[in-house]
């Protein structure tokens, strides 16, 4: 039987990280909110810990949301430092990139 040709990769999808940790972020803080009426219920069927990992899901996701930015910043400062090698007269033609 005769082996397909191997195809290259595609390029990595761009996607809007920071909305995504974001988002995850405000859901794992509305889970703590929610739960946190019910913790004495929680507590008395053994799952008392349940707000205290939603707490500490959304604390996570403030360190995953500074990272994000981080790297979002970076990528830009970067492509920035790319079109200006690429154009020494400094002027990019009015072409920008945006990542969010």
């Amino acid at each position: 039987m005769p082996k397909t040709p191997l195809r290259p990769s595609p390029p990595p999808l761009e996607a809007n990280d920071v909305a995504i940790v974001g988002g995850g972020t405000v859901l794992w803080f509305v889970a703590f909110l929610v739960l946190l009426p019910f913790w004495g219920t929680l507590s008395d069927h053994g799952h008392g810990d349940w707000p205290w990992i939603c707490l500490s899901g959304g604390l996570l996701g403030l360190i995953g949301l500074w990272y994000c930015r981080a790297r979002r910043d970076a990528i830009r400062r970067a492509r920035a430092a790319e079109a200006a090698a690429a154009d020494p007269s400094g002027e990019t033609g009015g072409a920008a990139t945006r990542l969010d």
